[in-house]
């Protein structure tokens, strides 16, 4: 472990200890896509013992722009299963679990109560707005993310502060029902916002450092200004 961890592990925030604290940790992803590849190599590269991936789709080609998880030569094949080789294939010492299936009303609590934090790397409202009411009934805390075009935000939600995703969206009923536009996105975007997805949840598993909870950050990468607004 102090081999393959040496580099975090000499940070003095982290340390053994810390690092011990992600080998125990279980960590569910929500979609393993754009913002999904990246959060769960970053994840599975710094030594989180246990990834869920949940996702119902499969490879499609429009995919490899930016969802750098996959190959062409998975092109068709169901992305949880390519998603699993290729996160051990960067840690063998982890274990992955697929849920080959969409989060939903029936599922979501079974599913999210076997995990210590949820990392959101969906695309609908619907599918944030669930794993908001879950979290929130099993205290857990989720990490958010989104990304359109040139832009991306994330945030922490945790109960146990009174954030919620709620709280920041409060029209409930008119994001969901707002009709889903395909939209463009630049291939790096859901790499820097991933990435920084992955680094709340190791600050929220290590006690590193000021989680974002009560605070939304935002980038806009044609100008590179980002703004982390206090709101709570």
């Amino acid at each position: 472990m102090h081999d393959r961890y040496s580099r975090q592990i000499m940070l003095p925030e982290i340390g053994v200890e810390g690092q011990m604290k992600l080998h125990n940790a279980s960590v569910l992803i929500v979609g393993v896509g754009g913002l999904g590849s990246p959060v769960a190599l970053y994840l599975a590269a710094a030594g989180v013992g246990r990834i869920g991936i949940v996702d119902h789709d499969n490879v499609s080609l429009s995919n490899l722009q930016r969802q750098i998880l996959y190959a062409e030569s998975e092109v068709g094949l169901c992305k949880t299963s390519c998603a699993s080789l290729r996160i051990k294939s960067v840690n063998t010492q982890l274990l992955v679990e697929q849920y080959d299936t969409w989060l939903d009303a029936e599922n979501a609590r079974k599913i999210i109560e076997n995990y210590d934090v949820v990392v959101d790397c969906s695309d609908n409202a619907s599918t944030r707005y669930l794993i908001d009411d879950v979290c929130s009934s099993l205290n857990k805390s989720f990490v958010y993310g989104a990304i359109t075009e040139y832009c991306g935000q994330v945030s922490v939600f945790d109960n146990a502060h009174k954030w919620r995703y709620i709280d920041l969206f409060p029209n409930r009923d008119e994001a969901v029902n707002i009709p889903t536009q395909v939209r463009g996105v630049i291939g790096p975007l859901p790499g820097i916002v991933g990435a920084m997805q992955a680094t709340e949840v190791i600050k929220l598993i290590t006690r590193l450092g000021e989680p974002l909870i009560g605070k939304l950050f935002t980038i806009d990468i044609r100008t590179m200004e980002s703004h982390t607004l206090r709101l709570k």
